[in-house]
């Protein structure tokens, strides 16, 4: 029996984590390092303890503080949530050195799997189907770049101690792989502490499907069905589901066996996740799937499991800790859909940079049939630079698939708001809706096939909303925010207004054939819109369909919201020129960060697209270019330093007139 918890963690996993244990009677305790002072997750617990700085490897990543947290609060368990700490084995050992249960796999089956070349030799033993490729010790370039050679192009540069989509690369012709392979060491190196890598063959449309396993300390190990994460970004999940779409029986049953002796290969107990690349080419075959790697811990993705087997996956976490039993194989059953969507701090519109600030507005599902959120902020906390950018999940479960999607579809439409933090909910609002991925035609370069539907290049959905605000008459007078007096189309020939909607300049043109913006005619309908003291909203169609957007008075002009995306709409002459970050003849930094080389000075001469300086920021390694050939005039920043956003960096001097 476990009595008091630590979670050495932060974020949603520790507020998940803390909701299973307060519900078995466990007292719960939160570790947080200055940034999360102030978190969700050190509110919620029943203790909380300081364990360092804001940067993760002075403080989560720092095991001796954990431990030292859990002795001084008399913590019997330490759930380590995922990432961070919880597939060190290290770690493991050191909880059971000081007589505190490690709630996951004993070090040895985190070892095993910890390596991917030694994962795939214990895999191809268990007769457990491998992807073709090299995963021995001989790192040599020269040789690796042979091995590729063989296997034959396009083949995946993987880190063998990676996750994540960390230290990995895709190559399609030989004269890439050693720019490559250097970049893969050096992401690998930084991330892991070994640059050693292996060479796969890369699988042409393929499928990311996993199976959640169980194990128990009695030997018992079972699968909880497969889940689909095949739509990535950058090899980063941002849509999960359950069960994947097409699965047949018979390759369910082939894909969950494997799984299970994958896990019974490492004597396993407790959560994992065996993952697979599948031929996604044509239908799912029995013959079609490759291990790719065992994550030896929960998964971000996990509450599709829950919604499918209504299972609890924390509470059995903390069952077989204790020395419970796993739950019967056929006891597990299937009942629905359910898919999930990652809301990130990011914004698509800029290459999907994160965005970092105060959620001065957070508006999310309160839940209700089908729709669950889990999340580790709320409003008036701050996205800061030094985590992973998640701001919630957000899952939906229904009796099918279709009926799970428009659940989710119409959560983000009608309860997503986030401000003035950038985030993906357009972008995931446009994939969940797009008519192949509702056929089921999913795979992993899904979002890069469809990246201009995806993240279309024009006008933002929420400009539409704008025109319909103001050719609704909400909001308008001699200044367009001071009257609710309506507009009619029989006064004058036009009327213009100046807009500034989120740092772009809008022309909003009214007459009698319609609206338009910047100069684009909107196709417009059935425009009603309504704007009082507590805001309101505008209704209106657009290319046959009907949005509904939100509207309040923010300090600064009116905030409009439709399908999760927010803008501040303000008036041309209250505006402040947006600050373009790319560009020009400075290099800025696109957000906090730091610098991890600087590979020019001044007096270089560069070319148009030159890689000028490497920046890594909140996990994601960024590459600042020269926007034009020219001479560097002057070098701001050097190796190591933290740097600010918008500061420039670097900076070309000015062109000489023809």
């Amino acid at each position: 029996m476990i009595n008091k918890l630590l979670i050495a963690n932060r974020g949603e996993i520790a507020c998940r984590v803390i909701r299973s244990a307060r519900q078995m009677g466990i007292a719960t305790v939160a570790v947080y390092s200055d940034a999360d002072a102030k978190a969700v997750h050190v509110k919620m617990a029943d203790e909380a303890v300081h364990i360092g700085p804001s940067p993760a490897r002075e403080s989560y990543l720092v095991a001796e503080r954990i431990i030292k947290a859990a002795r001084d609060t008399g913590a019997d368990a330490i759930h380590p949530g995922y990432g961070f700490l919880s597939e060190n084995a290290g770690f493991a050992r050191e909880c059971a050195r000081n007589g505190i249960i490690f709630v996951g796999p004993s070090p040895e089956a985190i070892e095993a799997m910890g390596l991917k070349d030694r994962a795939k030799a214990l895999m191809e033993k268990a007769g457990v189907p491998v992807t073709p490729g090299y995963h021995g010790d001989n790192q040599d370039p020269a040789f690796l770049q042979k091995q590729a050679d063989e296997i034959g192009y396009p083949v995946l540069i993987k880190a063998v101690a990676g996750g994540g989509g960390k230290g990995m690369r895709k190559v399609d012709k030989a004269g890439d792989f050693a720019a490559a392979l250097d970049s893969c060491k050096r992401e690998a190196a930084s991330s892991f502490g070994d640059e050693n890598v292996l060479i796969e063959k890369y699988i042409t449309s393929p499928r990311h499907i996993e199976v959640q396993v169980f194990g128990d300390s009695h030997g018992n190990v079972i699968h909880l069905f497969e889940r689909d994460c095949s739509l990535q970004r950058r090899h980063q999940k941002v849509l999960e589901e359950a069960p994947a779409p097409g699965m047949s029986e018979d390759v369910r049953e082939a894909m969950c066996s494997a799984a299970v002796r994958a896990a019974q290969a490492v004597n396993y107990a407790g959560a994992g996740t065996v993952e697979f690349i599948v031929d996604g080419s044509g239908a799912l075959r029995t013959d079609g799937f490759y291990f790719m790697e065992m994550n030896t811990r929960l998964q971000v993705e996990h509450p599709v499991t829950e919604m499918v087997t209504g299972l609890d996956l924390v509470r059995l976490q903390l069952e077989v800790a204790a020395g419970g039993h796993v739950p019967p194989q056929e006891a597990v059953t299937l009942s629905g859909h359910a898919v999930e969507a990652r809301l990130y701090a990011e914004d698509p519109s800029t290459g999907f940079l994160p965005s970092t600030g105060v959620l001065e507005r957070l508006d999310l599902p309160e839940g209700g049939e089908g729709v669950r959120v889990d999340s580790g902020v709320e409003q008036g906390g701050e996205v800061t630079m030094f985590y992973d950018p998640m701001i919630a999940k957000i899952i939906a479960h229904g009796g099918d698939r279709e009926e799970a999607i428009e659940r989710l579809v119409d959560a983000i439409d009608s309860d997503v708001g986030v401000w003035p933090v950038r985030t993906n909910a357009g972008f995931l609002r446009r994939a969940l809706a797009h008519p192949n991925f509702g056929a089921g035609d999913v795979y992993t370069g899904f979002i890069e096939a469809h990246l201009d539907e995806l993240v279309p290049p024009g006008l933002p959905a929420t400009h539409y909303a704008v025109a319909a605000l103001v050719l609704s008459g909400a909001g308008r007078g001699s200044d367009p925010w001071d009257s609710l007096a309506g507009f009619r189309l029989n006064g004058a020939p036009h009327v213009e207004y100046g807009l500034d909607a989120g740092g772009e300049r809008l022309s909003v043109r009214l007459s009698d054939g319609g609206v338009t913006v910047n100069g684009e005619h909107l196709a417009l309908a059935d425009v009603q819109g309504y704007l009082g003291e507590q805001g309101g909203v505008v209704e209106f169609t657009q290319d046959g369909e009907t949005l509904l957007a939100g509207v309040e008075h923010h300090r600064d002009g009116l905030l409009v919201t439709l399908q999760g995306q927010a803008v501040l709409v303000r008036d041309h002459d209250a505006a402040v020129d947006a600050d373009a970050l790319a560009g020009g003849d400075a290099i800025k930094a696109p957000m906090p960060g730091k610098m991890l080389s600087v590979q020019v000075k001044a007096g270089d001469s560069v070319s148009k697209g030159q890689t000028l300086a490497v920046m890594e920021a909140m996990k994601m390694e960024m590459a600042l270019t020269a926007p034009r050939d020219g001479v560097i005039e002057t070098v701001n920043a050097a190796e190591g330093q933290q740097v600010n956003e918008g500061d420039v960096l670097v900076a070309l001097a000015e062109e000489a007139a023809s």
